[in-house]
């Protein structure tokens, strides 16, 4: 799940972020796979998960619907992703795949430590570990501080510098709440990976700070 792979700022704030992907295997388990992975974004929003989203399809504001009737038009060939805040939550998801046994592929990404625990707790063991390797070449031209922290939240750049610095600014000027502010972050988002609850917390910062 490289897109989730490269998110950055603090332990503290990196600890408050769990992404799940969910995917069927290109000519093993697709067909049929549909319906399982809408009753994973129906579970997730359940246990608390702050964003769901369809990569193949776009999040609900890109489709301009609801939540629920873009889980409902989850198809076998999609790629599912939820996301959560909450330690605790996280765990329980994990714990409910276990007993789903939905046999799909789920990955989980977020601080290694942390993850691990998780699956401690949840009564499963991780098999397989996927580490960023940093950034290479003009790093002297990327963004700084919780700018960048922002901007990587979306994987595949989607949330542009551009808009974060505008949110930043509406937000300094009291024409946004920093909530507000975030949810206009996760629109382009298109896999809906965006953590809205973390933004929120770093555009405030942000403000605060400029």
């Amino acid at each position: 799940m490289t897109h989730t792979l490269h998110r950055v700022g603090s332990e503290e704030s990196l600890a408050k972020d769990y992404v799940f992907l969910i995917m069927p295997s290109t000519g093993i388990n697709v067909e049929g796979s549909g319906p399982k992975m809408q009753r994973f974004l129906e579970k997730a929003l359940q246990l608390g998960a702050i964003k769901v989203g369809d990569g193949k399809g776009g999040n609900h504001y890109l489709q301009g619907i609801s939540v629920e009737e873009m889980i409902a038009r989850v198809q076998d060939h999609a790629v599912c992703h939820v996301v959560f805040y909450d330690r605790a939550k996280a765990v329980a998801m994990m714990q409910w795949l276990r007993e789903a046994d939905l046999g799909l592929s789920v990955v989980c990404s977020g601080l290694l430590d942390e993850v691990h625990s998780c699956c401690r707790e949840a009564g499963i063991e991780r098999h397989t570990v996927e580490h960023s390797l940093g950034r290479w070449g003009r790093t002297d031209l990327l963004p700084e501080g919780g700018v960048l922290e922002l901007n990587t939240m979306c994987g595949h750049g989607m949330v542009t510098v551009g808009l974060i610095e505008k949110m930043v600014d509406e937000v300094r000027k009291g024409r946004l709440t920093a909530t507000e502010a975030a949810e206009k972050l996760f629109v382009p988002c298109v896999c809906g990976v965006f953590n809205t609850a973390r933004a929120a917390e770093i555009l405030t910062d942000l403000a605060d700070r400029s």
